[in-house]
């Protein structure tokens, strides 16, 4: 680990950090180690038995000033603000788990047609990915979330596209023809 000590008139800072007073004890013998050719305590646990290289220096005939901040680049994870779509709480671990998925569902595939995978994202947060030929129609979509998920059976729900958001209203339109193969519908409560 790399360290840059600053000797100030009035206390010392360690890689452009705040002042650190002279006359605090705990300071005092931070530098008593430094003198002494020593790795202080403080660092040795900072850097868990790793090696250290202390710079120094000597700024003693200056008044300490408080570094300008760096821009550091944004590190963080992005959220989605305001968006029509709902939290996916639990998602399939491995692509063994999303073939399950695929392979317990009461949709009945012919293998000879075209067929497509959709994701339904529903409104209670969870997802499901089903195999449809593209002749299967909307409806077909609403009656496999009602056969996987009994619970909106009786919960008045639309389903959306994704960006741009479309309502899919037409239910007797097949996947191919409402433009939905291989995509993400969402499902939402009236």
């Amino acid at each position: 680990v790399q360290i840059l000590l600053k000797l100030w008139r009035n206390g010392f800072s360690l890689d452009d950090g705040e002042l650190r007073s002279y006359s605090d004890p705990t300071n005092a013998q931070f530098l008593e180690s430094v003198k002494r050719g020593e790795i202080p305590v403080e660092l040795q646990r900072l850097v868990h038995g790793g090696q250290v290289n202390l710079d120094m220096e000597d700024h003693q005939e200056q008044e300490y000033v408080k570094p300008r901040l760096r821009f550091k680049a944004f590190s963080g994870e992005g959220q989605k603000l305001g968006s029509l779509t709902p939290e996916i709480v639990s998602t399939p671990s491995s692509p063994e788990e999303e073939e399950k998925s695929i392979l317990d569902a009461p949709v009945l595939i012919d293998d000879s047609m075209p067929a497509t995978k959709v994701q339904i994202r529903l409104a209670d947060g969870s997802r499901l990915i089903q195999r449809f030929n593209q002749t299967h129609r909307i409806k077909d979509v609403r009656d496999f979330i009602i056969q996987s998920r009994p619970a909106f059976a009786t919960t008045d729900f639309v389903l959306v596209t994704t960006f741009p958001n479309k309502e899919l209203t037409d239910e007797s339109l097949t996947l191919q023809e409402a433009d939905i193969l291989n995509t993400v519908i969402l499902q939402q409560l009236k």
